[in-house]
């Protein structure tokens, strides 16, 4: 094993504990460092095997304005805006793995076909570390089919999360008939260009015109969908941006690519189903985009009719004789900036010897782990923090409830309306 092999497994290795590390408040910081020197140390180890092969300018241009821009938005973009750079960047990755596919186009029909007694390596098409012929034209039409799909979906989801878009739909794009025969289009075109498509114009232009009909598909998919589900949307698009770069993998042949974007795509997915559990939603929906339907045909209903309003010297009172209370904070705590006034509060009830603990909804301020940042940077201890499962059977015991911006994730109907 050279230098390259070894350090591209250390850089997996260190992408897998990264991964693990971010599950958990505590030890996500170190997580995201552990990512960021796996990063670091794969594209050392790329530049190695590219040297000599490359035009160094391009590749220090391309490392600047990259390194540049990421430090802009690690600096300026602010936390309420998290989600939003989340969805640009899973566009971005998509939108790699799509241009290097269609550069990839004219091998299509220039690799050796896998042989040998590897059994593995026969249904792999992989022989000697290349992919055989039929299966290198497969990885490029998935990376094309996968790519375009991430990158127009995770756009149109960054401009509703940002206040640009606020329509379902555009034009006839986000019906769902319409989203079920450019699926099945991309489906054909991904049959023919890999299976029979033999000439480099024909080849060129199936691949061009499956990368459109995804890109299509991508904004059907998401415009119809509702800003309460835009989180789950999120982790769906992070896993199709790992599928993506995991195809791409196998188009340059490059192992590291292939694991990282297992690891992502796998991640993603994990992700992706704890979030519709937590919203009452099914895999099924996210997958075929039938997101937000039951909402609106749900939205004539009758709000409630035994609310009661209240004001903030009534609220003293009853948090005065109260010995536990419990803080559900969500999106408009996050919008309004008031975990430090929350925390100011909270210390003032400990002080008189009253319990207090955070519910976070797994989805708390539109996607997992935001609203524990938020309360991190109010300096709120992390045993406060509870998720939902821990302390949804504590809420019976506790005096007060107090729900700030997360009205929408504590629907009493919830309770009894699967």
């Amino acid at each position: 094993m050279g230098a390259v092999e070894i350090a591209y497994a250390v850089a997996a290795l260190l992408f897998a504990l990264g991964i693990k590390r971010l599950g958990s408040v505590r030890t996500a910081r170190g997580g995201n460092t552990l990512a960021a020197a796996a990063m670091l140390l794969a594209i050392a180890a790329t530049l190695l095997v590219l040297w000599g092969q490359v035009a160094w300018w391009m590749i220090a241009g391309g490392c600047a304005l990259g390194s540049l821009a990421g430090i802009f938005m690690a600096l300026r973009v602010p936390m309420t805006a998290m989600p939003e750079m989340v969805g640009l960047l899973n566009g971005l990755g998509g939108g790699a793995s799509l241009c290097v596919a269609l550069a990839e186009v004219d091998h299509f029909r220039s690799q050796p076909a896998a042989s040998g007694g590897n059994l593995v390596a026969e249904v792999l098409g992989l022989h000697g570390g290349v992919i055989g012929g039929d299966t290198y034209a497969l990885a490029i039409v998935l990376s094309i089919l996968v790519g375009a799909v991430t990158l127009s979906g995770s756009l149109v989801a960054f401009c509703k999360l940002a206040g640009v878009l606020d329509r379902s739909r555009l034009g006839p794009l986000g019906t769902r008939g319409l989203n079920a025969l450019l699926g099945l289009a991309a489906l054909a075109l991904c049959a023919w260009t890999a299976g029979w498509a033999d000439a480099p114009g024909t080849l060129l232009v199936a691949s061009l015109v499956l990368a459109g009909v995804a890109l299509l598909l991508g904004v059907g998919l998401v415009v119809a969908i509702g800003g309460a589900d835009m989180p789950v949307v999120i982790s769906l698009l992070n896993s199709y941006s790992g599928v993506a770069a995991m195809t791409t993998g196998f188009v340059l042949r490059n192992n590291l690519l292939i694991v990282a974007g297992a690891l992502v795509g796998a991640s993603g997915l994990i992700l992706t189903r704890i979030m519709c559990k937590a919203m009452n939603r099914s895999l099924v929906n996210v997958l075929f985009g039938g997101f937000g339907q039951q909402a609106a045909a749900d939205s004539g209903k009758d709000g409630y009719n035994k609310v009661k309003s209240t004001s903030a010297e009534e609220v003293a009172g009853v948090l005065d004789g109260a010995r536990s209370v419990i803080f559900v904070p969500g999106y408009g705590l996050a919008v309004a900036q008031a975990q430090h006034k929350v925390r100011e509060l909270a210390d003032m009830l400990q002080k008189r010897g009253c319990d207090v603990r955070y519910a976070i909804h797994p989805v708390a301020g539109r996607m997992p782990g935001h609203m524990n940042v938020l309360l991190a940077e109010a300096d709120v201890p992390y045993e406060q923090l509870h998720e939902l499962e821990r302390i949804n059977g504590e809420f019976k015991n506790a005096d007060v409830a107090i729900v700030l911006g997360a009205n929408d994730v504590c629907n009493p109907a919830a309770v009894d309306d699967p």
